[in-house]
């Protein structure tokens, strides 16, 4: 099993050439966001990883989390490793400065996310979770309760969750039956049960605060009628110190086939008289606060999927540079290690292209959160915001899919050892299967790409960034090189498949929705395809750029380049073929019966 190594030179590229963190410095708010800061945060970002998470991996897989009589116990490591964690900072790399963050910039905090993802993915989605629960404390949040829980929160002494889904409400959010009852002191009573709570208990710190979605007695029916309240383990004391037990308690944890040391607890509210909570926000708006922690979890869970990617991609090359097996085809050498057959060099590139065009969309849509938050509520803020939005699916989508597409590669170049646990590649496989469900599955992200992105207001956001993907493929076509030139090529060609399918999808809306929702995931796969082939494009013209001007690591450029035209050679021609299906919408089953089809 290979150690990992954080891909820092690739996250610096993406960062510089294609997120816009070298402009990030000259932006308001952000002037500390400078290259040399940069540098040395991921250098240590790196090395945390690489010597204290990546090697818990392995343990955390075999050993799990128990329930005991005294709650969840996390895997050997774990308390110390968070406690270092915490301790330097990670946990608020992005978070405000006034309540314990360090403040830095998105673009710059996904890429240490990225680092914790792949060194130890399990160990990650505590600290995901909790960021998610401050962002929605700072927006709506009382300022007292902001007082109480946000630092704490942001420098990790106390985790967070978000509790959603329970036995008869999944992605149905309008059947949650949890129910709040007013109490004279202000505070609620909470009663009800939630599933799949991740990190709902654990002992790496004192106290958990759970968000979790309830109703009120005079609520409305469906989505509008719930709200969002603040339910710690531990009460907290005026002095800020911890009181009683609070009614909120793990009653099992679930065995999964992943992410085994992440404690995955079906929670309890209210046994014993009522879980005393606080309103966050206004009334019967919580699923409106709750999106605000969705937005920033897909986004994560989306980098997930490109962390596992890097990991398997490194695991696979190193044994495929170790592995002896089979005659060299093209030179006639014996016993050679196998990344030297091409159909293991195809699966590597794959691999590799991937996961770079992945790692750029997710790193330029946090570079557009940073801009609309330093733009506030100008119409250059609502434009970037908007972008972002619509990037947010097509990452999570996109990023998880790809995820499990190439742990599998990686389990298939390790070919009979790779279904052997012992090397550790199955485990990024299993770890994978996950990111693709939970926060919304792929066919979700599909619809709120197509009905809250794309048609919310008519296609505008969608025309600047097919301009945009226009604008690189014109780049490349006028470069005169012609390994640009037939990147650029295959890009024209995507970009003309994803608009057609974009045009038919919005004739159809209308009269034909079963055909629409039927397509809305093969179009989400359109997107992504020609989302990386921008992204890659654009990688291309930089390194072409730096190559041109004997600048820099030569072979690194040459390298990017490389993959950037296997990108557009292997995967944009799927583009085509991907508007056929939107396009074949629900005309084979249209008007048929389940009772006849199944």
């Amino acid at each position: 099993m290979s150690d990992y190594r954080a891909p820092v030179k690739d996250m610096r590229f993406v960062m510089d050439e294609l997120a816009g963190f070298k402009e990030l410095s000259q932006i308001a708010g952000f002037e500390e966001a400078t290259p040399d800061l940069a540098d040395a945060v991921l250098d240590e970002a790196a090395k945390f990883a690489g010597e204290v998470l990546a090697p818990l991996n392995r343990i955390g897989d075999k050993e799990g989390c128990k329930l005991t009589p005294n709650g969840v116990t996390t895997p050997p490591g774990w308390k110390e490793a968070y406690k270092a964690f915490r301790e330097a900072g990670w946990n608020g790399i992005s978070s405000p400065a006034e309540f314990g963050g360090q403040g830095l910039p998105d673009s710059l905090g996904v890429a240490v996310k990225e680092m914790v993802c792949s060194a130890n993915l399990s160990f990650s989605l505590g600290p995901l979770l909790t960021t998610g629960a401050v962002e929605a404390l700072l927006t709506c949040a009382s300022d007292e309760l902001k007082a109480t829980f946000l630092e704490k929160m942001v420098t990790g002494e106390w985790t967070g969750t978000m509790n959603l889904t329970e036995p008869q409400a999944g992605s149905d959010l309008a059947l949650i039956r949890s129910r709040a009852e007013p109490q004279a002191d202000g505070s609620y009573k909470v009663f009800g049960q939630k599933i799949f709570i991740t990190y709902g208990d654990h002992d790496m710190t004192d106290n958990i605060v759970h968000l979790v979605l309830a109703r009120l007695p005079d609520a409305p029916a469906g989505v509008k009628g719930i709200s969002m309240f603040l339910v710690p383990k531990f009460l907290v004391n005026a002095d800020g110190s911890l009181g009683a037990r609070n009614d909120a308690h793990c009653v099992s944890i679930e065995h999964k086939l992943g992410i085994h040391a992440s404690p995955t607890c079906v929670m309890a509210y209210g046994d014993n008289g009522g879980a005393v909570g606080y309103l966050l926000g206004e009334p019967n708006r919580g699923l409106e606060y709750m999106f605000i922690m969705m937005n920033e979890a897909r986004l994560g869970v989306g980098l997930q999927g490109i962390a596992l990617g890097e990991r398997a991609y490194q695991q696979a090359l190193a044994y495929a540079r170790e592995r002896k097996q089979g005659r060299d085809a093209l030179t006639g050498e014996a016993l050679v290690s196998i990344d030297k057959h091409p159909d293991i060099r195809r699966m590597l590139m794959l691999m590799k292209c991937r996961v770079e065009a992945c790692r750029a969309m997710a790193y330029y849509t946090s570079g557009l959160l940073d801009r609309a938050h330093a733009a506030g509520h100008s119409e250059e803020g609502k434009r970037q915001l908007w972008l972002a939005e619509f990037m947010i699916p097509i990452v999570k989508g996109g990023g998880t899919e790809m995820g499990i597409d190439v742990t599998s590669l990686g389990v298939q170049i390790h070919g009979g050892m790779g279904f052997i646990e012992e090397t550790g590649a199955a485990q990024h496989w299993r770890d994978s299967r996950i990111t693709t469900i939970y926060e919304g599955t792929t066919g979700i992200q599909a619809n709120d790409l197509l009905f809250r992105k794309l048609m919310r207001d008519q296609g505008a956001t969608a025309k600047v960034v097919f301009g945009e993907v226009y604008a690189t493929a014109k780049a490349l076509g006028a470069s005169g090189k012609p390994e640009l030139m037939a990147i650029g090529q295959k890009l024209g060609a995507a970009l003309k498949a994803w608009t057609d399918a974009t045009e038919w999808l919005a004739a159809n809306a209308k009269t034909g929705l079963g055909g629409v929702l039927t397509a809305a995931v093969p179009y989400l796969h359109l997107a992504v395809t020609v989302c990386g082939g921008w992204f890659m494009g654009k990688a291309a013209l930089a390194a072409a750029g730096y190559l041109d001007k004997g600048e820099g690591d030569q072979a690194f450029y040459r390298a990017k380049l490389a993959t950037a035209r296997f990108y557009a050679d292997q995967m944009l021609p799927q583009a085509a073929a991907y508007a056929e299906t939107v396009k074949a919408g629900d005309a084979a089953i249209a008007g048929m019966s389940g009772d006849e089809l199944f």
